[in-house]
């Protein structure tokens, strides 16, 4: 008897998907194990493998499909010795249609080169990786007008290389209507004379926009900053770089921060913990997650047991989480979870910022730029270099007074930092 393969749930939030890419193709056989397809959910692209053993009879949902709902019917597997042709036939009809993309005003195309067509797929989909959707969605590009130099005239992250943003056409205005946009649209995109392009919206902006929505909405946020000296931090980090360099591992600053804000999290229990309604949760170890900027919005890869994990362990992992979470190909559990947040824009040279807390946790720390400062230090003004730190907590889970405790042990595990070694 046929079996349909569905849509599956690649994470537990997860309610709709993109079809990337088919890794076989009809009348190719499976065993259980063999991959499937590539799966794109907000988050990551995943590969899905198959349960059963048979013979693909049938694939009902093309690559490049987006909005495919959970539970759909993507193809059917024939069982051995079936007859491929009829198990297509009598397989039941599919549980939902992908949901279609809006229509939109198409943008003026680029002009076409000789060498080659922009590359099509069934139905006159776009075929491109997953990683050239993502940074065209980020760039503005139109990939309808971009020629591909992948497999079968797929699109790839080299052909989006000097590519323009396509430039959108104005609706058109009722002439009985003032000229301006109609009402029901947008409030930022009222004064119609200002030029703009029009954005999508990538699934993955759209949770963000979302989650963070809901975290200023429904979490009572309460901020604490302190100043830290940074000095001892940076003389240990050159002498620990100095002896690891036979092992290829080289620590950042990050990497520090990201283990005195394990340690301190256990070192104060009251901060490591979870609102849930009429209960909390509190954590027995401190799993941090530290917030990455992808191409088209933002991730949170896990470190996991922080508190406990070496500096150089902790520097591998965070290398590997973030060259893979830029590539899309972080499973779910390696950036759900996580028991509080780590955001630093100190590369980028800003002083302070108050981070919004990443629900269901309970804190986020917000790093700044380490700079030099006039500091007090052993009763006399002198030079340090130092950094503002500030911690947004969920008023609901941690008072301010242990949120104060926290960042004052925060603060003296990094001016001491050979304390969280120990």
């Amino acid at each position: 008897m046929s079996k349909t393969i569905q849509m599956p749930a690649l994470s537990p939030t997860m309610e709709e998907g993109t079809l990337a890419k088919w890794l076989v193709k009809e009348g190719d056989r499976v065993s259980s194990g063999d991959l499937l397809a590539e799966i794109e959910t907000d988050k990551a692209t995943m590969e899905f493998e198959a349960v059963d053993e048979g013979v693909v009879a049938q694939i009902l949902v093309a690559e490049g499909s987006e909005g495919v709902k959970v539970g759909t019917v993507i193809a059917i597997i024939a069982e051995e010795g079936e007859d491929s042709a009829q198990a297509a036939k009598t397989a039941p009809a599919p549980k939902a249609d992908p949901v279609p993309p809006k229509a939109e005003a198409p943008a003026p195309a680029l002009a076409p080169t000789a060498k080659a067509a922009p590359a099509k797929s069934t139905g006159d989909r776009v075929k491109a990786s997953p990683l050239a959707r993502r940074l065209a969605e980020a760039k503005g590009l139109d990939l309808s007008t971009i020629s591909g130099s992948g497999p079968n005239g797929r699109i790839v992250k080299a052909d989006l290389e000097g590519s323009a943003p396509a430039a959108t056409a104005p609706a058109p205005v009722s002439a009985a209507a003032p000229a301006a946009i109609p009402a029901a649209a947008p409030a930022a995109a009222q004064d119609f004379g200002i030029p703009h392009d029009v954005i999508k919206l990538s699934g993955m902006r759209k949770t963000i926009a979302r989650r963070l929505t809901e975290s200023k909405q429904q979490v009572p946020h309460i901020y604490l900053t302190v100043d830290v000296q940074l000095d001892k931090l940076l003389k240990l980090r050159s002498e620990l770089n100095a002896g690891l360099v036979s092992r290829n591992v080289k620590l950042s600053v990050n990497d520090l921060l990201i283990k005195a804000l394990g340690v301190a999290l256990i070192q104060v229990p009251e901060c490591n913990v979870q609102f849930a309604g009429d209960q909390m949760l509190q954590f027995k170890r401190a799993d941090i997650s530290v917030a990455v900027s992808i191409p088209g919005g933002l991730i949170t890869p896990i470190v996991t047991e922080a508190d406990s994990k070496g500096v150089a362990a902790i520097s591998t992992a965070m290398k590997d989480l973030a060259a893979r979470a830029k590539d899309g190909k972080l499973k779910p559990e390696e950036y759900q979870g996580g028991t509080a947040s780590l955001s630093n824009m100190g590369m980028f040279g800003i002083k302070q910022f108050e981070a919004v807390i990443n629900p269901p946790q309970g804190m986020i720390l917000a790093i700044g730029a380490g700079e030099k400062r006039p500091f007090v230090i052993d009763d006399s003004l002198q030079i340090a270099t130092v950094m503002s730190a500030t911690g947004s907590f969920d008023h609901r889970a941690i008072d301010g007074a242990d949120g104060a405790r926290l960042m004052q042990v925060f603060k003296e595990l990094v001016e001491n930092p050979m304390g969280m070694l120990a």
